[in-house]
């Protein structure tokens, strides 16, 4: 028994040693919309632009730990289905994913062009019926799929009932969606100088499918012309992926804690 036990001590300081072995970490980038897909367009920029861009230098920034692994849904201006990104994230195990997108207001809103704030979402059912228009205008996108009224018939964007039932797939996740959502509305509010939205719940399927810990991410909105022009411009989407970065760095070591 002694000896045993002191063989599994040297194999595991050996595993131990491998760099990168014990903190390795996968994200999944995911730059919402794209290709035929727009998104939410302001007056000069498109949501899916944006997303890519905040995107790719997110993915830079925390890879440059060595011990992050990460994988782009998209990395060029391509249509994605949602079930695809969501099956990306899942059949390489990642451990966190990290859809990115710009929030925006009906052009018949009053005082659309005054709304602002980051929004971090989990997945969940919420009766406040702000989030289940955001909800409803991300989800709107299946309708761009090919076969989307046999891929997704078990789902129904107007129905309470369908963002229930998908809720229970991020149950168990909900706990660390939180705590990462949670980072990331702080550190958008001291990095980036965001207005703070707060943290909410919405039935979004490309959260739903997902099997980690999962959030999406508004930006700010991009029908307010100063908060789009401060996504659009270079300085404005690294100070977001900066902020977004700082939140996973804290998330990490709270994990580690």
């Amino acid at each position: 028994m002694r000896y045993a036990l002191h063989i599994l001590y040297i194999v595991m300081l050996g595993i131990l040693a491998v760099p990168g072995y014990a903190c390795s970490f996968t994200v999944v980038i995911d730059p919402g919309h794209g290709g035929k897909d727009m998104g939410s367009c302001g007056n000069t920029a498109c949501e899916k632009n944006i997303n890519l861009d905040v995107a790719k230098r997110l993915g830079k920034l925390i890879s440059a730990d060595g011990n992050t692994r990460v994988v782009f849904t998209r990395t060029t201006d391509e249509f994605v289905d949602l079930n695809q990104r969501a099956t990306c994230a899942n059949e390489i195990k990642a451990d966190l994913f990290i859809s990115i997108h710009c929030n925006s207001m009906g052009r018949t809103t009053v005082g659309r062009e005054r709304m602002k704030g980051t929004v971090t979402y989990v997945m969940g059912v919420d009766a406040i019926g702000e989030n289940l228009d955001v909800a409803h205008r991300e989800n709107s996108v299946i309708s761009m799929e090919e076969d989307f009224s046999t891929r997704y018939q078990s789902f129904d964007v107007n129905s309470p009932e369908s963002h229930v039932i998908f809720e229970l797939n991020q149950r168990q996740h909900m706990q660390r969606s939180l705590a990462f959502a949670q980072e990331v509305q702080r550190s958008m509010v001291k990095v980036a100088r965001r207005a703070d939205a707060g943290v909410h719940q919405a039935g979004f399927i490309v959260l739903a499918q997902t099997a980690m810990p999962a959030v999406l991410i508004e930006l700010d909105f991009i029908s307010n012309p100063e908060c789009e022009q401060f996504m659009a411009s270079d300085a404005g989407a690294q100070k977001m992926a900066l902020a977004i970065a700082t939140a996973y760095k804290k998330y990490r070591e709270n994990m580690h804690k």
